[in-house]
């Protein structure tokens, strides 16, 4: 099997929101949306993003596409430094990363005809001519199971899954490279899901398409993604293979996750192991974010923080509740 190029590198990313208070607006703390996040995508796979809903996974998506600026670390895509670029070098970067929204209905401009939403990035970047233009319009139409007859109709006259196509067709229309799928099922039916995740497979086979997948629907991200990163608050604590991480989690954060996948055993009630406690929105000091939730926590998880380490190869888990050997050591317990 031959080693896929790395296409997205992330080193120390962090993105930090002020919290100001009184009358000046005096920065009193921060919210800590992403912080100091190490990743990377190669070209051509699917690479999961999970975790609870605000633990910054969409924002990653938002600062790796330059839609929001990194408060700190450096953002790398094919080999260049993109964290601070800007102005004409951003938008000509822009053709080469693009986004499918989580929301079918809010994402489309009610006033715009689907063709003109389509194509509006091809005049954008001035790409061919009004005739080509239409063309690539109609042909990405198609693609995505659309007929482009319908190209002048307006969004409100398509359903919840035909909206999430015109979407994927925007996103595609400049042939990018890496495309953030973010939450792109959540507002659907599962029927319709099910049409739109063979959809974007098929497209990534046809155009060699990397996606960044980001999602909360753990069977969804199971089928479709080659890696699963787990983020919790900010931070990637598991990441492995994906077939690794379901049937072997690691990190008491993503067997918790896991534990919440609803189980349908007709007449058999099923004993979850573990579980989650209610989340805290209080600061926490430089240790491990997850403590106050662990049910399997050393005694050291509140004095220090973990660093993310390969247990086996692969497999990346950020806890100190496996050794230098990368075997679990026994819980001391969570105080």
């Amino acid at each position: 099997m031959l080693q896929r190029s790395e296409l997205v590198r992330l080193s120390g990313v962090k993105k930090y929101y002020p919290v100001t208070r009184g009358v000046f607006r005096r920065e009193v703390g921060a919210v800590k949306a992403v912080d100091g996040v190490d990743l990377a995508i190669s070209r051509g796979e699917t690479l999961g993003l999970v975790g609870e809903s605000g633990c910054g996974k969409s924002t990653l998506g938002r600062v790796v596409l330059g839609l929001e600026p990194p408060t700190e670390g450096k953002i790398f895509f094919d080999g260049q430094d993109i964290s601070s670029v800007s102005g004409e070098e951003l938008r000509r970067l822009r053709r080469r990363m693009q986004i499918i929204f989580q929301d079918p209905y809010a994402s489309l401009n009610p006033r715009q005809t689907i063709g003109r939403t389509i194509g509006e990035g091809l005049i954008i970047h001035r790409l061919g001519s009004a005739s080509e233009q239409r063309e690539r319009v109609r042909q990405i139409m198609e693609k995505v199971g659309l007929r482009p007859e319908h190209a002048g109709r307006y969004p409100h006259e398509f359903s919840g899954g035909q909206r999430q196509r015109i979407g994927i067709a925007r996103a595609l229309a400049l042939q990018p490279e890496l495309v953030i799928c973010d939450e792109p099922l959540s507002a659907l039916d599962v029927s319709i899901q099910a049409q739109v995740i063979n959809l974007l497979e098929d497209l990534q086979e046809e155009f060699d398409l990397t996606y960044l997948f980001i999602s909360h629907d753990l069977s969804v991200v199971r089928h479709i993604c080659d890696r699963v990163a787990v983020m919790y608050r900010g931070q990637i604590v598991e990441l492995a293979q994906s077939g690794e991480l379901f049937e072997n989690p690691l990190h008491p954060y993503t067997r918790a996750l896991l534990e919440s996948i609803p189980l349908l055993e007709p007449g058999r009630a099923v004993k979850r192991q573990g579980g989650l406690t209610e989340a805290t929105t209080e600061a926490l000091p430089d240790v491990c974010a997850f403590q106050p939730r662990c049910s399997m926590g050393q005694s050291a998880c509140g004095e220090n923080a973990a660093e993310l380490r390969e247990i086996s190869p692969g497999h990346w888990v950020k806890c100190l509740a496996f050794g230098p050997s990368g075997r679990e050591m026994e819980s001391s317990g969570n105080g």
